[in-house]
């Protein structure tokens, strides 16, 4: 763990990937690896450390780039097929081309084992609710870093309508997260959403939530 967490903080994904390499090939399972050291070093970086500004941005996204690698790689190798925790469609709002905070989000939701379909950026609130239906997706996710495209009439506000009039509300929750929904507490209501996650450590928990609500 200790050679692992050095790696993302040099932000060195060849050594970090070695590292895992060399567990598995010192008899660590594919489970103990994604478990004990891949998602544990991801949770340091992104959630434990946030708060004191010690890791940067690049650091962030290459600790769930290599989650999400790992993830990938390793699940075929499982002794037994893993509990899918749930199924979400994320991407940023219409009209924002942001995607970093996204691809750090589905890092950490993979490495937790939710099915994830990423649809990119600048998303039509239409594609959102069609691809939640085509995948079964319990939870659509809608990342905006700007506060106009957070409030749009184009963006989560119009996915909320869509659930509403297509009478989804109750299989399929809202959850939003980003820039804009840090500085107005009750943003995430007010565009029509379930809940709002403040960082991407967080994320997991309060879509498992929503899932639970959706599969009571």
């Amino acid at each position: 763990m200790e050679a692992y967490l050095k790696s993302l903080f040099d932000t060195d994904k060849a050594t970090a990937l070695r590292i895992v390499q060399e567990a598995l090939d010192n008899g660590l399972t594919p489970e103990s690896v994604i478990f004990d050291v891949v998602v544990p070093g991801m949770e340091q970086m992104i959630g434990g450390m946030i708060s004191d500004n010690l890791v940067t941005l690049s650091q962030h996204f290459l600790a769930s780039q290599i989650a999400e690698e790992v993830t990938d790689r390793l699940i075929p190798l499982f002794s037994s097929a893993p509990a899918i925790q749930g199924t979400v469609v994320i991407g940023t709002s219409f009209g924002d081309f942001h995607g970093l905070g996204k691809k750090i989000v589905t890092g950490c939701l993979r490495a937790r084992m939710f099915k994830i379909t990423d649809l990119g950026i600048n998303v039509a609130p239409e594609r959102f609710v069609e691809a939640a239906l085509e995948t079964g997706a319990e939870v659509i996710g809608v990342s905006s870093m700007m506060v106009h495209t957070a409030t749009s009439d184009r963006g989560p506000k119009k996915v909320r309508q869509l659930l509403r009039d297509q009478g989804l509300e109750q299989k399929i929750r809202l959850i939003v997260g980003g820039a804009p929904y840090r500085f107005h507490e009750n943003l995430y209501r007010e565009v029509g959403a379930d809940a709002w996650a403040d960082t991407a450590a967080n994320a997991p928990a309060a879509i498992a939530a929503l899932v639970k609500e959706v599969r009571q």
